[in-house]
């Protein structure tokens, strides 16, 4: 039977969600492979209701792909970046055999093209290079990939499956094991918690081909053995360099989040300096820049000063602690997490996105992950030892899936808008991660700032990148930096919601990951009303500081490191 293939508009109209799945409004992807209990029409309704349930991913376009004979669905929500004319998805082979679904962007695609100049592409899309990538290396063609992704490709010839995520987690994707034996995959588990008998997270850094699964992003520091080479500052600013120039890759209008802490200001400042040094090539000749914050936040200050230093369009919107209550539902929907910093985190980037979008803006970038790379967060000023520092590093960067790549993911993806991580990049990842740990590691008694070798290789003064007020400016996590009272704010709230009781028993009732706060309980009952899935718990880890006697995520809870630390009794909530 020869597959079909089609690209819809709207959501199936004879297919009505449980009572507690909410239909909600980057791309998106979903798959059924191999289906034993449904008919041909089944399958495509099934395949078009599930895929539709994360229409918030890529409003511009939905695409379906179905192989009558193998009982196997592709679905794609598309958010076009590249190639907005041609690049609808599932991508499939010249006979239509071969069908693709991506989520994410490969960022040395043009080489890959370049390379198989005699494959007949279909279209622009800079995904499809996966397709002869496969046809020539198999499940190895994710050896052969830059960027960050979450796909399916499904072979019909042979019945061959191939999945994968990009190597740090920045994509979302989920795997679910249906009643029937068939393998389910989606961006967000939320497409496949009515359907799937268990759901997991799809590893980042895994390849899955044909039911097995395998790691095939093991760099050296993987294995957490403690690395010797000192710190290459101008190797530093060079790595990130590029790994801002290439995500710059986009046929769409762009910008920059700009908190105002060290980390986004660098992204936006290297971003800055390659737009104006070549303005014929970006959508923008002049960089937009976007910022949030209750009034007076310490990052609406900061961002000002940065945007006003290196000369983009700046972009300042606010919200109210009540806005932030109001959105916390939406929020934990959206994330599926119960995880207390990234839902404090979360909640100003869902409302910052949702601006970004309605200002005509497709693709940001983002600074997640230097913080875990280089030993930002401010409990590691209490790290007993080098080695202990580094491997606390190697755990981070391995659960950023979890937490701030989650964030940065979903909280965009709500609203159709895509992040971009450069930090994140493969090569400055190996590279930063394969540096002695005594040259990140933090020492507040010797007046060693954490993150002291990455503010070091952008201290040029004779051309500075950051006022360097910014450039060696504290640490400040985004649920702090938005304005202390968010998190004032939201801590009381919750402990009205949650009685004595409640928290009494929270054990018994969450026996997996029990909430260890009134908060974290808050977020946990609100996040098991939506996802009933007896899966859905174990498929979120929760980010608490290490070395220190505090539950609370926030910076202000480690004690005599943070300038506004929490005093007395706020600091035991």
């Amino acid at each position: 039977s020869k597959a079909t293939v089609s690209v819809l508009n709207c959501h199936h109209p004879h297919i009505h969600p449980p009572f507690y799945i909410r239909r909600p409004t980057m791309c998106g992807i979903f798959a059924i492979i191999q289906s034993r209990s449904m008919s041909e029409k089944q399958l495509r309704q099934r395949c078009l209701f599930n895929s539709s349930l994360m229409r918030h991913r890529g409003p511009d376009w939905s695409g379906t792909w179905v192989h009558p004979a193998s009982k196997t669905a592709l679905g794609h929500e598309r958010l076009s970046i590249v190639d907005p004319e041609s690049g609808e998805q599932p991508l499939t082979s010249e006979d239509n055999m071969i069908a693709l679904c991506v989520n994410g962007e490969i960022y040395n695609h043009q080489k890959w093209r370049d390379h198989y100049k005699h494959y007949p592409f279909k279209t622009g899309s800079d995904c499809e290079v996966i397709i002869p990538l496969y046809l020539e290396h198999g499940a190895k063609c994710v050896d052969y990939l830059d960027g960050m992704y979450g796909f399916v490709l499904y072979d019909a010839r042979t019945g061959t499956t191939v999945a994968a995520r990009d190597p740090i987690g920045i994509c979302s994707m989920y795997i679910g094991k249906h009643a029937d034996g068939s393998t389910w995959f989606a961006s967000e588990a939320k497409a496949l918690q009515t359907d799937c008998a268990t759901i997991e997270v799809f590893q980042p850094g895994t390849v899955y081909h044909n039911g097995e699964m395998r790691r095939y992003y093991e760099p050296r520091w993987w294995g957490e053995e403690v690395p010797s080479a000192r710190a290459d500052l101008k190797q530093i600013n060079a790595l990130f360099t590029a790994a801002v120039e290439k995500r710059l890759m986009a046929d769409v209008p762009f910008g920059v989040l700009l908190s105002g802490g060290l980390d986004s200001s660098l992204v936006a400042s290297v971003a800055s300096r390659l737009v104006r040094a070549n303005p014929e090539k970006y959508a923008f000749p002049q960089l937009h820049s976007f910022c949030i914050g209750l009034p007076g936040a310490p990052d609406t200050i900061a961002a000002k000063k940065v945007a006003e230093a290196i000369g983009t369009k700046h972009h300042t919107l606010s919200f109210t602690v009540q806005d932030g209550l109001d959105a916390l539902r939406d929020v934990i929907y959206k994330l599926e997490t119960y995880d207390v910093t990234t839902i404090r985190a979360s909640t100003p980037m869902y409302f910052l996105a949702r601006k970004i979008k309605a200002l005509g803006v497709k693709m940001v970038l983002s600074g997640e992950g230097a913080d875990e790379l280089f030993g930002g967060y401010l409990y590691f000023h209490n790290a007993p030892s080098s080695d202990a520092f580094h491997h606390e590093l190697c755990r981070r960067v391995k659960n950023l899936h979890y937490f701030d790549n989650l964030r940065a993911n979903k909280s965009t993806m709500a609203w159709g808008l895509e992040a971009r991580v450069p930090f994140l990049d493969k090569a400055f990842v190996n590279h930063v991660m394969d540096t002695c740990p005594k040259d990140k590691q933090p020492n507040r008694p010797a007046k060693k700032i954490e993150k002291a070798i990455l503010r070091s290789a952008f201290d040029t003064p004779e051309d500075p990148y950051l006022p360097a007020s910014v450039l060696w400016r504290q640490k400040e996590q985004f649920s702090d930096g938005v304005g202390y009272s968010w998190i004032d704010g939201v801590r009381d709230f919750c402990s009205q919601q949650v009685t004595d009781e409640m928290m009494g028993a929270a054990s018994e009732r969450f026996p997996v990951s029990p909430p260890q706060t009134k908060e974290a309980y808050y977020y946990r009952q609100v996040f098991e009303e939506l996802f009933r899935h007896p899966s859905m718990p174990h498929a979120v880890k929760t980010w608490v500081p290490k070395w220190s006697n505090t539950t609370d995520p926030s910076g202000r809870a480690i004690k005599n490191v943070h300038d506004e630390a929490y005093k007395g009794e706020a600091a035991k909530l």
